[in-house]
């Protein structure tokens, strides 16, 4: 690989690790002073990110395609700008129509400027050879929560979760936007191609390119519902699990270093494997820490913290990976775009009903995603098999 690739690479990671930590973490350090401060509940909170969440599943398939003819650069920096806007935004609410108001607008750059536009914009650019690239973003971006969370509960102590939201806002326009402004423009925009019916890599039956469609899309929610559930509520499911407050932010902070190694696992000793079988292991990894959990109590939790960890984090990969070597380079963009709407709604879901299952059941609400995780882990193997290219 050349140094400018490596160089893109680093961008896109650098960029998504600011981007990730100012939106996607921001609730769980700052439901609490938000709900006081404006006179809401938690659950309102919640409700107006589950809102951006939703939003941003209705923008993915249009930013992909805009990805796919423009490349990445400009759309981009545009959702840095929409970030400054919509932090702002939240950073000014008086009461719960604006709070929402305020993620509704931040909804926007996070249905186009996460992990789908930055590997939409590595494939516009490098095509096929961008899949260890896909790698190399997300162990720059699985940091995310341990930035965001120690240093939004700083800010926030510091100056309020007013000024926390300025700050994340300010971040995005000296830094965020720089870096990718300096992303490699495309020699040239492409004509608009429609998403391929039939990927030549996967066997013709019923029908070529519905059934991997249907299974990776769902995998995906599942996953994701998965990961934002344990992001806004892991704190509130340890403490229910007996660990201590202070237990509850060590076993968090593991998570972020579990994904970056289980990436370099990926990266290093599975790399010559087909991508099929990370995403297996991947799978497989939430439902063991939560059975690990549900069986000794505290002293699991851990345990239960670094294989989710490590789980999302190789799910993360496979986000990228899979839609590649199913489908191919062609229209990578607004494929994905598609691939991920179930997904997105799963995540505008996941806080607010797996709030409800904490609540209600306690602990027990692991069965709820755990028993995603085992339904995804039986998807995968009902993929067709297809012949992956060297990694």
């Amino acid at each position: 690989m050349t140094a400018g690739y490596g160089r893109t690479v680093a961008t896109l990671g650098t960029a998504q690790l600011l981007a990730w930590a100012s939106c996607y973490y921001l609730p769980a350090m700052l439901a609490a002073p938000m709900a006081r401060d404006l006179g809401v509940s938690q659950p309102t909170v919640f409700a107006a990110f589950s809102a951006a969440l939703a939003v941003s599943a209705l923008l993915g398939p249009r930013a992909g395609a805009a990805i796919d003819r423009w490349g990445g650069r400009p759309v981009l920096m545009a959702t840095n700008l929409c970030f400054v806007v919509g932090l702002a935004a939240l950073a000014a609410a008086q009461g719960p129509v604006s709070l929402f108001a305020a993620w509704l607008l931040l909804g926007l750059p996070m249905g186009a400027g996460l992990y789908e536009a930055a590997f939409a914009t590595l494939v516009r650019l490098y095509g096929h050879e961008a899949r260890n690239g896909i790698t190399g973003i997300t162990l720059i971006a699985g940091f995310a929560s341990t930035l965001s969370w120690p240093l939004t509960a700083g800010l926030e102590g510091a100056v309020g979760w007013r000024g926390a939201c300025l700050a994340w806002a300010a971040i995005h326009l000296l830094l965020a936007l720089p870096l990718n402004a300096s992303l490699p423009r495309v020699a040239a925009p492409a004509a608009p191609t429609a998403v391929p019916e039939v990927p030549p890599a996967v066997p013709t039956t019923p029908p070529p390119s519905l059934w991997p469609t249907i299974v990776l899309s769902f995998v995906f929610a599942a996953a994701w519902f998965t990961t934002t559930a344990m992001a806004t509520h892991l704190p509130q499911l340890l403490q229910a699990a007996g660990s201590t407050p202070a237990q509850a932010v060590l076993v968090g902070a593991l998570i972020g270093p579990a994904q970056v190694a289980a990436r370099l696992l990926d990266f290093s000793l599975l790399r010559r494997l087909h991508p099929l079988l990370s995403a297996r292991l991947a799978a497989a990894a939430h439902p063991l820490g939560a059975a690990l959990l549900a069986a000794m109590g505290p002293t699991a939790a851990p345990f239960f913290g670094v294989l989710h960890g490590a789980g999302a984090g190789m799910l993360t990969i496979a986000k990228g990976t899979l839609p590649l070597v199913f489908f191919g380079a062609q229209g990578y963009g607004q494929r994905q775009g598609l691939l991920v709407v179930p997904g997105r709604l799963a995540q505008a879901l996941a806080p607010w009903l797996f709030g409800i299952a904490l609540q209600h059941w306690g602990l027990g609400a692991l069965a709820l995603s755990a028993g995603l995780g085992l339904l995804a882990l039986g998807a995968l193997f009902l993929l067709p098999p297809v012949r992956a290219a060297a990694r």
